[in-house]
């Protein structure tokens, strides 16, 4: 079958690709798991926020908000974004050392600007905040809640809809390149013919570049743990729950928040592993209720789900969005970490762009993202010796 764009991987950022670059012309989605966003965008925390990340990651974050604000009319059934708020919690180590102030100026450009409270407002905010241990606190106020699977099907309907194709259970086993076209064969014994290529296969995309003889970026997946969990309280919190905000501290090595009328904790870890269906480690499971015990007043009753995600990233942790430098036709859509769901609109839009031949928009910071920075990073790292 010939296309103008075959997009490797059916997850967040593949969608996203797909759905912008079928506003241009045919393309053809392919995922290997026999469900769409399997992996990485079925176990996130769903969470949109211009206030974590690297610059440029928050500026792919603030391009975003306007798609989730107001998608195209019948994109999604109900609002894409529903309103949470963040409470940063901050030790006197964290005040010495200069990370709460660190924080603090990296929310100032937001939107909405981070802002300092009061330890006696975030109780107020989450009134199962155990009174010692903290200093400070910040609030974030402006992030908010994705409808992750509403994002997803709208995207891939979109797709669909401008007569593209998503194919579920077609792994791809070949690339090759002949006189400037790419031919891909999936599991399913499907071919394509493309003169275009975007690897957006998460955790697996250096195999993906292995496979169309491109050079690595060197993806580094990193598990994360959440549980659920049902904690002894009185019916008083327990119906202000849902409007409570996500909790987590400036250092990352926690966060809670409200979901489906429990609680959602992680531990904030991230332990190198191999691309693989990621599960959680019992250790890793008592550490998030142990850190949730310790900066509440609460006693977990039960762990009702446990689950864990990859978060793919690089050396210099910034995503890769472009054509490979040795490889002309292949584009990358990687290295997304733990952004890819609040960044998928402008990521989407800005690969659609390069693919056609385009710079990217003015909004998303081109150098930064560019494959090149992987190589300029590398080369950093080779300088100093390396690690």
């Amino acid at each position: 079958m010939n296309v103008d764009v075959v997009v490797v991987g059916g997850g967040i950022a593949g969608a996203a690709c797909a759905y912008f670059l079928a506003q241009r012309g045919s393309v053809a989605l392919l995922e290997g798991e026999d469900a769409f966003g399997y992996h990485a965008t079925g176990r996130s925390a769903a969470l949109f926020s211009e206030y974590f990340g690297s610059r440029p990651v928050r500026l792919l974050t603030a391009a975003s908000r306007a798609f989730f604000e107001a998608p195209p009319g019948g994109f999604a059934d109900a609002p894409l974004l529903s309103p949470r708020g963040v409470v940063a919690l901050a030790t006197e180590s964290d005040v010495q050392t200069g990370r709460f102030d660190a924080a603090l100026a990296a929310g100032r450009d937001a939107r909405i600007a981070a802002f300092e409270i009061t330890l006696d407002d975030a109780r107020a905010m989450c009134p199962i905040l155990a009174p010692h241990g903290y200093a400070r606190a910040l609030a974030r106020p402006a992030v908010a809640d994705i409808d992750v699977d509403a994002l997803h099907q709208g995207f891939l309907r979109g797709v669909r809809a401008r007569g593209g194709s998503t194919m579920r259970g077609e792994a791809v086993t070949a690339i090759r390149r002949e006189a400037g076209v790419w031919h891909v064969v999936t599991a399913g014994g499907h071919a394509f013919a493309t003169g275009r290529l975007v690897n957006a296969a998460g955790a697996w995309a250096d195999d993906v570049a292995a496979l169309a003889g491109a050079a690595p970026i060197g993806l580094m997946p990193k598990r994360r743990t959440a549980v659920l969990v049902d904690a002894a309280g009185d019916a008083h919190w327990r119906a202000a729950l849902p409007t409570w905000p996500m909790v987590t501290n400036v250092a990352d090595t926690f966060y809670f928040k409200p979901e489906s009328g429990k609680l959602m904790v992680s531990p904030s870890d991230e332990t190198p592993a191999p691309p693989c269906d990621a599960q959680p480690e019992e250790l890793d499971v008592a550490i998030a209720v142990a850190r949730l015990e310790a900066v509440t007043t609460l006693r977990v009753a039960r762990v009702t789900h446990k689950w864990a995600g990859l978060r793919s990233v690089v050396a210099d942790e910034l995503p890769v969005l472009g054509e490979a430098p040795d490889a002309p036709g292949f584009f990358w859509a990687a290295a997304l970490g733990g952004f890819g769901i609040q960044t998928a609109p402008a990521v989407g839009r800005a690969v659609a762009a390069l693919v056609a031949g385009g710079a990217l928009p003015d909004d998303v910071d081109e150098t930064a993202l560019s494959p090149a920075h992987v190589t300029k990073y590398a080369s950093h790292d080779d300088d100093q010796g390396g690690i």
